[in-house]
């Protein structure tokens, strides 16, 4: 019976929807109505949660690697690289004050 409960809202409301409160409340009215234990239903709470956070860690993993694509793609910049070019114009300054001297 728990792994239906767990197969239907996974199917349902996808894992990395799903809130801590929500996870409760779903499992709290199935010990109510007396579809689970008391234990299942924390056994549950608990699966249901690692589940979730496994795909936001796995959705966020995805979305920074595709803007890092995407970055690629559009030929920018990068933070390092304009550091990089600003010391060397500071070098350069620095260089021909000293040569005007």
């Amino acid at each position: 019976m728990i792994d239906l409960v767990k197969k239907t809202l996974l199917t349902g409301v996808g894992v990395a929807a799903l809130t801590k409160e929500k996870i409760e409340e779903v499992a709290r009215d199935f010990v109510e109505k007396g579809k689970l234990s008391e234990q299942e239903g924390k056994a549950l709470v608990d699966d249901l949660m690692a589940r979730s956070d496994e795909s936001r860690k796995e959705l966020q993993k995805q979305i920074e690697e595709k803007v890092v694509q995407l970055l690629d793609k559009m030929d920018l910049a990068k933070k390092s690289d304009l550091e990089a070019l600003k010391g060397e114009v500071e070098e350069l300054r620095k260089s021909a004050d000293s040569t005007e001297e």
